[in-house]
């Protein structure tokens, strides 16, 4: 196929463009029109956006095209796991560098697919363009609300509240980053058994120290975090790091970043009433669930009335937990 914006846009719509206008298709207009139109099976519809760039969230030298685009709707679908809610459509916009081929723009496009049928998403619109500079993509996710389900903000954790996280933390850069399994079933499953127990949610992309301390300032709470428990979260991949590079394992788990885990607080109550239910050791996992496989949840601290991010150590004194995961414009 020869290269150009016209025939890599027949090609998505060939790929992607399902067919549309059906009684029951939530999708009346879709990819080859100036807009896209949608019919939400929901009162309310959730927005979000993504973008991801050659150099800070991958390396295309190192990279294969459908591992960069696995992750640029990967990260927008863990968007929708924070707030427990059903993604729905995307829609993608690309600056593709002029010496790709027409190969590896069809191949980014082929990494999403995987997912984006793996989570029911369906891919409606976006922009495609061509520049002398590295890749960006870009992607903005739709979701509704599962239904019963309310989404989950970062803005109800209480003093006295479980501070939990989903999976393993830290050592994300050796490559889970780009092969992560985003946490929207996860979420649901939360959602539905501990209904208004959980109190607040987002997903940890820029590091532990960081977003904790973003979730507190929402809710106007503060953590404390037991050292002991971070270590217990601690990835395989983050104990290697930490042996290569002299870095606490701790250190790793707190500010490395990309992990896509959730972080959720959860009224103490509720979560050890469906930890027995579950008939598991609630320090060890909720993890099965209507036959799915999911992440284990562990509590790692609790909600405090003091702000900010605070450690209790093995010794049981305590230190301020200071922001050191990624920051972008600084």
């Amino acid at each position: 196929m020869e290269k150009s914006e016209n025939n890599l846009v027949d090609w998505i719509s060939g790929r992607f463009g399902q067919s549309t206008g059906g009684a029951d298709d939530a999708v009346l207009i879709g990819l080859g029109d100036d807009m896209a139109m949608i019919r939400p099976h929901a009162d309310a519809l959730l927005v979000a956006a993504d973008m991801i760039m050659d150099g800070v969230d991958f390396d295309a030298s190192l990279h294969s095209p459908e591992q960069i685009g696995r992750k640029a709707l990967a990260v927008n679908l863990s968007d929708c796991a924070a707030m427990a809610v059903q993604p729905r459509f995307a829609i993608v916009s690309l600056a593709l560098p002029n010496e790709w081929t027409m190969e590896q723009a069809r191949r980014l496009f082929e990494g999403m697919d995987e997912l984006a049928l793996q989570y029911g998403v369906r891919l409606i619109g976006g922009d495609t363009n061509s520049w002398d500079r590295p890749l960006v993509a870009d992607v903005t996710i739709m979701a509704e609300p599962w239904p019963g389900l309310r989404p989950v903000t970062r803005r109800g954790a209480r003093p006295g509240d479980l501070v939990c996280v989903t999976g393993s933390l830290g050592g994300s850069l050796s490559g889970r980053h780009l092969a992560f399994e985003p946490r929207v079933n996860e979420a649901k499953w939360l959602a539905e058994e501990l209904g208004d127990g959980l109190h607040a949610m987002m997903d940890l992309s820029d590091g532990l120290s960081i977003d904790g301390r973003r979730l507190c300032e929402s809710s106007g709470v503060g953590m404390e975090i037991r050292e002991d428990a971070l270590e217990s979260v601690a990835s395989d991949d983050a104990i290697v790091a930490s042996r290569n590079d002299g870095r606490s394992i701790v250190d790793h788990v707190l500010n490395d970043g990309e992990d896509f885990e959730l972080l959720h607080v959860v009224d103490v109550l509720r979560f050890h009433q469906v930890a027995h239910q579950e008939k598991r050791n609630p320090l060890n996992s909720l993890s099965m669930s209507h036959g799915l496989k999911l992440a284990p949840v562990r509590p790692i601290g609790v909600v405090i009335e003091e702000s900010g991010l605070h450690m209790v150590k093995k010794d049981g004194s305590k230190v301020r937990i200071t922001s050191g995961g990624w920051q972008h414009f600084t």
